[in-house]
């Protein structure tokens, strides 16, 4: 069996801004390196056969925060970055819900429905994200995996452990910044153990 410890990375400077990143970067803030260092005490005592990472710079860091000084190296793997935005990245929040305020709405309540400007649909992450799972399980059928990732990808990494649709991506929980989400995984099938975990922040 494969145990999947899946994180979403530090808190970000842009996330303070409510400012969207999308394939865009911006560096931890204290809060999220304090967080990323806190998680790695939490799992010390857990060993690793692999850690694959987004190769966002704010995930390879937080990556890097966590592991400390184990001898595994970290992968990095571009179908576990974040959605990508379009025109939407780099934009605050506010400015684009006046900009583009019928595909704003869409995004937030109407997710089947949403169509980016220039970047991907929820649907395409979706894929993206289980054509990666299923090649992982195959390459690695047991042990334990770190995947350091994004917030939308977790959210469709739960669609896919709950066979739900794209409706539901918003639902509960929130992703924190480095939270811990635990997955089961035999012969493709998934199993959601613990969601979205911030036991191991202030």
């Amino acid at each position: 069996m494969l145990n999947l410890f899946v994180i979403r990375h530090g808190e970000t400077e842009w996330n303070t801004q409510k400012r969207m990143q999308g394939r865009l970067d911006s560096d931890l803030t204290e809060k999220g390196k304090k967080d990323a260092r806190s998680l790695g005490d939490r799992l010390r005592e857990t060993d690793f056969v692999r850690i694959i990472s987004s190769p966002s710079n704010r995930t390879l860091e937080t990556a890097k925060l966590v592991v400390g000084e184990r001898a595994v190296a970290i992968e990095t793997d571009e179908r576990l970055m974040e959605i990508h935005l379009g025109d939407w990245q780099g934009k605050v929040e506010a400015d684009i819900e006046k900009e583009y305020p019928t595909h704003f709405h869409a995004y937030w309540n109407l997710p089947a429905l949403y169509e980016s400007v220039g970047g991907e649909s929820f649907s395409d992450v979706k894929e993206r994200i289980l054509e990666f799972l299923l090649e992982l399980e195959k390459a690695t059928p047991s042990g334990n995996v770190l995947v350091v990732t994004h917030g939308v990808v977790i959210k469709a990494l739960y669609l896919l452990c709950r066979n739900a649709p794209i409706e539901e991506i918003w639902n509960p929980p929130f992703i924190h910044g480095t939270s811990l989400t635990t997955i089961k995984m035999q012969d493709g099938k998934m199993e959601l153990i613990l969601e979205g975990c911030t036991a191991h922040c202030d």
